[in-house]
């Protein structure tokens, strides 16, 4: 049994990543501020005699008393309507939250894994992106509060383990989807199946041919534990390498709600991605990981966590 952080824990990677390492016998202590988060992800997990909620911004100085085997720092908020409405918080949560978490692992002696992002990519101009590949990004657009506040939480974690040694893992996901995202938060698999429910326009930006791919939230998690647990430090992309346009994805979701809305088409906005694609064989390779869910089986569980909490 270990006794692992997990930051942003009441988030929608945070919470599953919590279940998971309970699942496997593990102590879990989870702190987040619910800027995002909500405490609904993890009410089932009050109960539990080995996990442990702190309510706190790890912007802060953050301490945890006992020993602590592993740090997992997945705080921040990472859905595009955010970038505009806490862009602050999201430069704080990267750098000063990022350099709370790494000194607390290396107070307590314990590995730390960085949940980075595809972000980091930026617009890529190499396709489908490598670990090797050092991004496009547009430092001052308004995506840049979350793509630099990554990029710099890589460095701080890098810099952390040439200076001191210490044992550190650095995971870029890419497009998760899944139970538990909020339903407003701008990302396209959450508007495309809360519009496809409620039959209204789905609201394609741009032309819809940009592509994505997208991956499971079980997926992810199984991806992170086992860079977690393996001697690879990474950078890793976690993700599904197959790619869909827009209009795909949008086809595909009105099929798994069996919807009647049409297609909306919008105005593309500032430095969004034509195209975003993990390349996997560091994943496969190292980690003996790579997706399994389906697209439109993930998509079906998905709307089916959505048609609940439209309900309520």
């Amino acid at each position: 049994m270990k006794r692992v952080v997990v930051t942003g824990g009441a988030g929608f990677l945070g919470s599953h990543l919590c279940e998971a390492l309970l699942a496997r016998g593990d102590e879990v202590i989870c702190i987040d501020n619910i800027a995002t988060g909500h405490l609904d992800n993890i009410a089932h997990l009050y109960g539990h005699d080995r996990f442990r909620f702190i309510r706190h911004d790890v912007s802060q100085h953050m301490w945890v008393t006992g020993p602590v085997d592993q740090v997992c720092h997945l705080a921040s908020p990472a859905s595009p309507v955010d970038f505009s409405r806490i862009p602050i918080q999201i430069l704080k949560v990267g750098s000063l939250g990022t350099h709370n978490a790494l000194g607390l692992a290396l107070e307590k002696g314990a590995r730390f894994l960085l949940a980075s992002t595809s972000e980091v990519y930026g617009d890529p101009l190499v396709h489908p992106q490598p670990e090797s590949y050092w991004g496009n990004v547009n430092p001052i657009g308004v995506r840049g509060v979350y793509d630099e506040a990554k990029r710099f939480a890589e460095a701080m974690t890098m810099a952390y383990r040439r200076a001191h040694d210490m044992e550190v893992r650095i995971v870029r996901i890419f497009n998760t989807y899944g139970p538990r995202m909020r339903p407003d938060d701008g990302r396209v698999v959450s508007n495309f199946v809360t519009q496809a429910l409620k039959g209204e326009p789905l609201t394609i930006y741009g032309d819809g041919n940009q592509s994505r791919s997208f991956c499971y939230v079980d997926d992810q998690i199984r991806g992170q534990m086992a860079l977690l647990d393996s001697d690879h430090t990474g950078p890793i992309n976690i993700g599904n390498d197959t790619e869909y346009t827009m209009r795909e994805l949008a086809e595909m979701v009105v099929k798994v709600t069996n919807s009647s809305s049409d297609v909306e088409y919008l105005p593309l906005p500032q430095d969004d991605p034509t195209r975003r694609r993990p390349e996997l064989t560091l994943a496969r390779t190292q980690l003996g990981w790579e997706p399994t869910v389906s697209l439109e089986d993930g998509l079906r569980r998905t709307a089916e966590f959505f048609s609940k909490v439209l309900e309520t």
